[in-house]
C-alpha cells in the first residue's frame, strides 16, 4: 500500500471509517441484553435483578478500562488494543451459549465482554479523532460515536427476531461472528498515527522540513491514567463532567438501553416490536451525534449539554404513559426525540474535557466516560429491582427525570480552567 493520499482521499478518512465499523462491531453486545433477558429469565428462572447484575458489571468494566485503555493506546497503539478488544467481546458472546450457572453469565456478560467493549468505547473515538484530525473534529467524534448507535440499528431487529424465532444461543453467536469479522479490518487498516502513513493529521499544516515525525511511545500507561486522575480531581470542572456524564450513562444504557424492551413487554408489546423501536432511536442517534458533533464546532459545548439533558428529562417524565400493547404515535414520537438526544452529549463532554485538560484530554475523558458507566450500572441494577419489587417501572422512569434536570442544571454552570491548567503535564514515566 502506498504512503500517503489513495485515490485523492487523506488516510485520515481511512482510518476514521475503520473505526466506525470497529465501533459497530463491538456494539452488537451492548444492545444484546435488553433482546436476551427476557429468554434468560424465562429458561433459567433467574430474576431480573440478577440478570441486572451481570449487565452491571459489564458496564462498570467497561467505563473503568477506558481510562487505562486510553493509555495504553498511547503505549501499544491503537490496532493491537482494538484488536485484543474485539477479540474478548467474541469470546464472551460465543461462550455465553454454554452457560448453565448464574457465575457464568456474569463472567461472560460482565467480564470478558466488559473488558473487550470498554477498550474501545468511546475513548477509541477520542483517540482517533485528536490524532487523525485537526480540521472537522468535533464532526469527526460525532460520526464516531454514532457507530454505537448504528450498531444498535442492524442488531436489535436481528437479535430479536432470532431469539423469537430461533434461540438466544443463535443471537449470541451472530454477535461473536460479527466482532471478529472486524478484526482483519482493524489489523489491516487501522494506522495508529498520520506518520505511519507518511502525513500529518488532517487540517494540519505540513511540516517545515517536509519530514512527518511519529511520535516516540509513552510508556507507564496505568501510572500515566492515575497520575492524570490525580491532577483532574483537585478542579470543580471535571466533578461537573464526571456527575453530568454518570446521569447520562444512568438514563441510556443503564436504563433505557437495557430495561426498556423488558418494560414494554410488561405492557404487552412483542419482543421483536420493542427492539423494532429501540432500533428506532438507533437511527435517530445518528442524526443527533452527527448533528451535535457539528454544533459542538460551532456553539459553547455548556449549553448544548444543558439543553440535551432537559429535554431527556422532559421525555423520560412522559414515559410511563406512553408505554402500552400498540404502537402509536406518541412513543414513536418519544424514541425519535430520544434517539435524537441519546448520544449526542458525547462531542460536547469531549470538547470540554480539551478545553479544559489540554493534551490529557482524552485520558480525562476516558475518566469521565467510566462515571458514565458507573452511572450505567447502578441505573440497571437499581431499575431491576424496582421492577421486581413494585412490578413496574414507573418509579425507575421518574427518578431518572429528576437526575436529567439535575444534569442539565451542573453541565450549564461548568466553568473553563485557567489556561495554565490546561497545559500538558508531564509524562510521568520521565519525571
Amino acid at each position: 500500500m502506498t504512503r500517503g493520499k489513495v485515490l485523492g482521499v487523506h488516510p485520515a478518512v481511512l482510518v476514521a471509517a475503520v473505526a466506525f465499523i470497529a465501533l459497530l462491531g463491538a456494539a452488537g453486545f451492548r444492545a444484546a441484553p435488553s433482546v436476551l433477558m427476557i429468554p434468560l429469565q424465562e429458561e433459567f428462572g433467574w430474576s431480573r435483578s440478577l440478570l441486572s447484575v451481570a449487565v452491571g458489571v459489564n458496564l462498570v468494566l467497561f467505563g473503568l478500562t477506558a481510562p487505562f485503555a486510553a493509555a495504553l493506546m498511547d503505549r501499544f497503539g491503537i490496532r493491537r488494543v482494538v484488536s485484543c478488544a474485539l477479540i474478548l467481546v467474541a469470546a464472551g458472546s460465543g461462550l455465553t451459549v454454554f452457560v448453565r450457572h448464574q457465575w457464568e453469565l456474569i463472567l461472560c456478560w460482565g467480564v470478558l465482554v466488559g473488558l473487550g467493549t470498554g477498550s474501545m468505547a468511546l475513548v477509541f473515538a477520542a483517540t482517533i479523532a485528536e490524532r487523525w484530525f485537526v480540521r472537522r473534529r468535533g464532526l469527526v467524534m460525532g460520526i464516531l460515536t454514532a457507530g454505537s448507535a448504528t450498531g444498535q440499528l442492524i442488531f436489535l431487529p436481528i437479535l430479536a427476531a432470532v431469539t423469537v424465532n430461533g434461540s438466544w444461543r443463535l443471537a449470541s453467536l451472530i454477535i461473536a461472528a460479527a466482532a471478529l469479522a472486524v478484526v482483519p479490518l482493524v489489523l489491516i487498516f487501522l494506522h495508529n498515527h498520520p506518520a505511519d502513513r507518511g502525513v500529518t493529521a488532517f487540517g494540519a499544516p505540513p511540516p517545515v522540513d517536509g519530514a512527518v515525525e511519529k511520535p516516540a511511545p509513552v510508556t507507564g500507561s496505568a501510572r500515566r491514567a492515575l497520575k492524570v486522575f490525580g491532577m483532574a480531581s483537585h478542579h470543580r470542572t471535571f466533578w461537573a463532567l464526571i456527575a453530568g456524564f454518570a446521569i447520562c450513562g444512568a438514563t441510556t444504557n443503564g436504563l433505557i438501553g437495557t430495561h426498556f424492551i423488558p418494560a414494554a413487554h410488561d405492557h404487552g408489546l412483542g419482543e421483536t416490536t420493542a427492539a423494532g423501536l429501540l432500533a428506532v432511536v438507533g437511527i435517530f442517534d445518528i442524526v443527533g451525534t452527527i448533528g451535535s458533533g457539528y454544533l459542538t464546532d460551532r456553539v459553547d459545548p455548556r449549553l448544548l449539554l444543558a439543553v440535551y439533558y432537559a429535554l431527556r428529562g422532559v421525555g423520560l417524565m412522559m414515559l410511563p404513559g406512553l408505554l402500552s400493547d400498540q404502537i402509536h404515535p406518541s412513543i414513536v414520537a418519544f424514541v425519535i426525540v430520544y434517539g435524537l438526544d441519546w448520544v449526542a452529549t458525547v462531542p460536547p463532554t469531549v470538547a470540554l474535557c480539551r478545553q479544559a485538560f489540554g493534551d490529557q484530554g482524552n485520558i480525562v475523558f476516558g475518566w469521565v466516560f467510566a462515571s458514565h458507566q458507573v452511572g450505567a450500572a447502578l441505573a440497571s441494577v437499581a431499575a431491576g429491582v424496582i421492577r421486581d419489587e413494585s412490578g413496574a417501572y414507573t418509579i425507575a422512569w421518574f427518578g431518572a427525570a429528576g437526575m436529567c434536570l439535575v444534569a442539565a442544571l451542573v453541565s450549564f454552570q461548568i466553568r473553563k480552567l485557567p489556561t495554565e491548567m490546561a497545559a500538558p503535564t508531564p509524562d510521568p514515566a520521565s519525571v
